[in-house]
């Protein structure tokens, strides 16, 4: 299994992202897409995630109604769509897959090299 993310970079406060994950190298039915971030100094947290099959989504509550995860099924690709954006969503950003439903990193069993956020006050 292979995460790809893209779409990094640097936005002014109240801006807005999309990344991109590119996930290969088998049929991901059945698991879950998610999203973590982890900021200099600070744990590796959960943003929001997404199942594969059923479209299902739950978010952080630190930015549910402001990203929206989504995925295409025939490009293999999850988004994140990062909307008013704040100085403390400033983070590397990672994807991850699993086949349980968690909030926690070790419910992912394959992850993304990352892709850096940085947002400007």
């Amino acid at each position: 299994v292979q995460l790809q993310a893209s779409g990094g970079g640097l936005v002014q406060a109240g801006g807005s992202l999309r990344l991109s994950c590119v996930a290969s190298g088998r049929t991901f039915s059945g698991y879950n897409m998610g999203w973590f971030r982890q900021a200099p100094g600070k744990e590796r947290e959960f943003v929001a995630a997404i199942w594969w099959s059923s479209g299902i989504t739950y978010y952080a509550a630190s930015v549910k109604g402001r990203f929206t995860v989504s995925r295409d099924n025939a490009v293999n690709t999850v988004y994140l769509q990062m909307s008013t954006l704040k100085p403390e969503d400033t983070a590397v950003y990672y994807c991850a897959v699993g086949v349980v439903s968690g909030g926690r990193p070790n419910d992912y069993d394959y992850w993304g090299q990352g892709t850096q956020v940085t947002v400007s006050s």
